[in-house]
């Protein structure tokens, strides 16, 4: 059974009416980055939670999570309101194997995600234990409207400084944005838009996949890359091209 900690709110920062972080301190154990904690409230004497990926890296005191509001849901409204100094709960141990040590050597690693998603490859990336191996790292982060790349200013940066290693791409679902692709990943990938716009190939030969996000998004993606590109679930006893994460 899970060991339940409290957590102390430091912050809640909005990035759109349903995006939102909340950064909070808790004494839990170290945790290694691409893995998640649950956070929990009690709702009616009962205790709601859910589990969420972190966005800091490990080596950070600050937990932080990037939720969206769902408007009926018993807990992510709950959390949205919190104040700091507020308290909440927290798994002590976390949990998950989306994480860099689990990867077969490749070329290219790509790292797929919609929506909030994205956390566990920022705090993959801000970590940045384990990815020397990689020759090319590509950031993808597909949303519907522009305002929901909240982490924009973060994937610049942390692409600034990885000195030609690491390329970010975004997608827009909903409308055209500057810089971003337009249309869903899967498509994208079929029609080598993806692949054009930053310029390296998604080969079984060069290629590992990670795809974490909306359910429909990773089962279309393995699906295609299957048929169409010759790869195949990454496994422990049969090593493949593609590691994925549903988020919820």
């Amino acid at each position: 059974m899970a060991e339940w900690v409290n957590a102390t709110v430091q912050q809640v920062q909005d990035w759109t009416e349903s995006l939102f972080s909340i950064t909070v301190t808790a004494p839990i154990d170290p945790f290694i980055a691409g893995q998640f904690a649950k956070l929990a409230l009690e709702v009616d004497g009962e205790r709601v939670q859910r589990a969420y990926s972190f966005v800091n890296a490990p080596s950070n005191a600050n937990l932080e999570f990037y939720l969206v509001t769902v408007p009926e849901g018993k807990l992510s409204p709950r959390l949205h309101a919190l104040q700091p100094g507020q308290k909440l709960m927290i798994t002590k141990e976390s949990a998950g194997f989306f994480v860099i040590d689990e990867i077969p050597e490749c070329k290219t690693l790509w790292m797929l995600a919609t929506g909030t998603a994205i956390g566990p490859y920022l705090s993959i990336l801000q970590e940045g234990k384990g990815l020397a191996r990689f020759e090319h790292i590509v950031l993808v982060h597909a949303v519907r409207y522009a305002q929901d790349l909240s982490y924009l200013p973060l994937m610049q940066a942390l692409e600034q400084r990885s000195q030609g290693q690491l390329r970010i791409q975004t997608v827009v679902s909903r409308e055209a944005a500057e810089g971003s692709l337009t249309g869903r990943v899967p498509a994208l990938i079929e029609r080598g838009e993806l692949e054009a716009a930053v310029g390296l190939p998604m080969t079984a030969e060069e290629s590992h996949i990670m795809l974490c996000g909306n359910p429909q998004m990773v089962r279309d993606t393995q699906q295609l890359l299957k048929e169409t590109r010759d790869m195949r679930k990454h496994l422990k006893r049969k090593p493949g091209h593609i590691t994925s994460e549903h988020y919820w």
